[in-house]
């Protein structure tokens, strides 16, 4: 690493600006031992997917503004940037904050976000070459800020960082914000038994129940990943992905053409689930698949069958991370009902920095005060988990 060279910022307009290797080399520098990523969904094949497919972009609301930090010509740093014409999409909530900005008059759309879009899992947000860890996220929040001041934006949100990054940003004056998830953690499990050995009789005697009444539903349920997805089982999740999409946000995110270009180039990272009955899938779960850690993404169903959900969703998912000595499952936002299934709430991360001085000064506040109440939650919820209590109070 030379720090000497001036560290210069570049803001691109769309991913296919940068070569994949290039974007990637920092985004992922672990693919180079041959392995996974730590998750898929800051590569360059995920974002020129979406890119691509015309899921962000004019129109939706999410304009790549992707910023890219070099030293002597050398991309040592980038990250995916957004500016936001809504808070659609985000998962981390900050629409009271908008309605506050503009009832005392001031404009709070368009913001920049540094976030994968439609995407609530925690992953690196300032990818940076291996050796330019401190001087590239330097580089990213000094840019990204300086981005935001001189467009005269309202703020900047960075969405599902990782811990060390968000203890990094705050040192750097940015704020901190903590929210909440739902997660499965493998204990070193054998196999669906062993995980249900660690539960109290009552809710190990319920998740029986519960499992073996979705598969009775009267068809087969196939777990699918790589070329054993066929072309074909989009057009019915697509389907599927719709309604839940309708009901959910009004309109799906993710466009039709996202699931083809996602064939393409990201089926050896997805994981899905389709429950069929007579050949013709009925229900399915999308799940993407990282280094150590399984995603649950999307769910949707042609058919309503008692349980289906909770086995499509959480315990096929607990099924392949054990399987595969995969080291947790994180099953999207929010859903309490996740608990009595195994999955514990945890902590996430964000960051933020407002350009309004006394404005900002009210949202630290209430940051403070909101990360109390979900360390309280996490805490309650904890104990209303499903397993033996000696387990509990350990993995506290």
């Amino acid at each position: 690493m030379d720090a000497s060279h001036p560290i210069e910022i570049e803001v691109l307009g769309a991913i296919t600006e940068i070569d994949a290797a290039t974007w990637d080399a920092c985004a992922c520098p672990e693919m180079a031992d041959g392995g996974r990523p730590y998750d898929p969904f800051t590569t360059h094949r995920f974002l020129a997917a979406l890119e691509a497919s015309r899921s962000v972009g004019t129109g939706t609301g999410w304009a790549p503004r992707h910023l890219i930090a070099r030293s002597a010509g050398e991309v040592i740093a980038v990250a995916p940037l957004y500016a936001k014409g809504h808070s659609q999409g985000e998962y981390i909530f900050d629409h009271n904050w908008a309605h506050a900005y503009e009832r005392a008059g001031g404009r709070y759309y368009p913001k920049l976000q540094m976030a994968v879009p439609f995407t609530p899992a925690t992953g690196r947000r300032f990818l940076t070459r291996p050796g330019w860890r401190d001087t590239g996220v330097a580089a990213l929040v000094q840019g990204a800020v300086r981005l935001t001041e001189e467009n005269g934006l309202s703020s900047l949100h960075i969405t599902f960082c990782t811990e060390d990054e968000a203890a990094l940003g705050a040192q750097m004056g940015l704020m901190a914000r903590v929210s909440q998830q739902f997660h499965w953690e493998n204990d070193h499990y054998a196999d669906f038994n062993g995980f249900l050995a660690a539960l109290s009789s009552r809710k190990r005697k319920t998740i029986r129940k519960e499992r073996a009444e979705a598969q009775g539903f009267g068809g087969q349920i196939v777990a699918l990943t790589g070329d054993a997805i066929l072309p074909a089982h989009w057009d019915a999740f697509w389907n599927f992905y719709q309604d839940t999409g309708a009901r959910k946000w009004g309109q799906p995110y993710l466009t039709r053409a996202f699931f083809d270009r996602a064939h393409a180039t990201l089926r050896d990272d997805m994981l899905l689930v389709l429950a069929l009955r007579d050949g013709r899938p009925v229900a399915g779960a999308l799940n993407f698949i990282g280094r150590d850690v399984l995603y649950g993404r999307y769910w949707g169903c042609s058919e309503h069958h008692p349980c289906l959900h909770f086995e499509l969703c959480y315990y096929q998912a607990i099924d392949f991370a054990i399987a595969h000595g995969l080291a947790r499952v994180e099953a999207g936002a929010q859903g309490e009902h996740k608990l009595a299934r195994g999955y514990l709430p945890v902590e996430t991360h964000s960051l933020h920095w407002v350009r309004d001085a006394g404005f900002a000064d009210a949202i630290a506040q209430y940051l403070a005060a909101e990360r109390a109440a979900v360390s309280e939650e996490i805490d309650v919820l904890t104990g209303y988990g499903p397993f033996k209590r000696a387990q509990v109070e350990e993995q506290d």
